[in-house]
């Protein structure tokens, strides 16, 4: 069996358990088979292994679809291959955990994992990781007290702003707004830098004036917000810093938050960016064909944990250049019949 240090437990709500505790200790989550052969790739996998999955915060997006993935593994392969999944800062911190190998497996924002395979901003060297497939667009969740003074992000100039996790996605995308509105991220605002439940709890708490936050649709820890705080907080329009955020990477595009969402009273206008799912280079093919088969196979399943999953499609399965296709991804989406 693959190599792993926690003992895997069935079920979504046990898995969510573990994943907590062997994140918080800084535990290793699994290693699957790294030496792959170039062979033909079959999808079958031989012997039993199991893969750690680096998701994101608790109340994330990435955190429930893949402790949802982590349960759908075993059922796909007929228990030769299953997985658990941990609570993460999110995409940098998983890609340089996964390059560790720490995790199998990670959820990461398309911009970094471009950031990564070209070693730019928070990477000093291009990384060894390929893509199993592009997945669902994160939305751009800007969000601040009504209260608060703040209608643009220009406007945060002296507040106190949740950048999210370190080494996070959403850290990338906040600095990166922050900048494209004039705004120096390390001196203009005081940078709360907050994982979403303690940048919720801060908001409810007066303590937080805003806060980014790059997730699918819906993310737990924002209903939240709005279901306890309603008209105490608001979204702030953050498309007119598209065209240059455009100019930094043509990943990012206008999309928008439907007022249905969080029960908005009006529709949100914002940047979306796709997520893709990342592991090293030398994976087995044939678990990373297996792992890759599941995500569109089940994305039923996945769905169900949260509706941003119906977002995973085979149209866009292979968009994912200039991150390459891990070879065991591209048997199973050819098999798939992704265009």
């Amino acid at each position: 069996m693959g190599r792993i240090n926690v003992r895997l437990v069935a079920g979504v709500g046990v898995l969510a358990l573990v994943a907590v505790g062997t994140a918080g200790c800084g535990g290793r989550q699994g290693t699957a088979a790294t030496d792959d052969t170039a062979s033909a790739v079959t999808c079958e996998v031989a012997e039993n292994t199991r893969v750690g999955i680096a998701t994101g915060n608790a109340t994330g997006v990435y955190y429930v679809v893949g402790n949802a993935l982590a349960s759908q593994l075993s059922d796909s392969t007929g228990g030769r291959l299953s997985g658990t999944a941990a609570e993460t800062g999110a995409s940098v911190q998983n890609i340089e955990q996964l390059v560790g190998g720490q995790y199998d497996v990670a959820f990461s924002l398309f911009d970094t994992a471009v950031n990564a395979v070209q070693g730019k901003d928070s990477f000093s060297a291009p990384q060894p990781v390929e893509a199993l497939a592009r997945i669902y667009d994160n939305y751009t969740q800007v969000i601040v007290r009504a209260d608060s003074g703040i209608n643009s992000v220009a406007d945060m100039r002296g507040k106190k702003i949740s950048t999210g996790s370190p080494k996070s996605g959403t850290e990338v995308i906040a600095n990166r707004l922050l900048e494209a509105a004039g705004l120096n991220p390390a001196t203009d605002i005081q940078a709360q830098r907050l994982d979403l439940v303690k940048t919720v709890e801060g908001v409810k708490d007066g303590v937080v004036d805003g806060f980014f936050w790059s997730g699918g649709l819906p993310t737990g820890g924002v209903t939240d917000l709005f279901t306890t705080a309603g008209d105490k907080v608001k979204f702030i329009d953050i498309t007119p810093l598209l065209p240059k955020m455009s100019e930094l990477n043509p990943a990012y595009q206008a999309g928008t938050i439907g007022k249905d969402v969080y029960s908005t009273v009006a529709d949100t206008p914002t940047i979306v960016v796709p997520n893709v799912l990342l592991v090293r280079k030398d994976l087995d093919a044939n678990v990373a064909c297996a792992i890759t088969r599941t995500v569109f196979e089940k994305r039923d399943a996945l769905a169900q944990a949260n509706p941003a999953a119906k977002g995973i499609a085979l149209d866009t399965a292979r968009k994912t250049d200039p991150v390459g296709l891990h070879r065991g991804a591209a048997k199973a989406l050819q098999d798939l019949g992704a265009s």
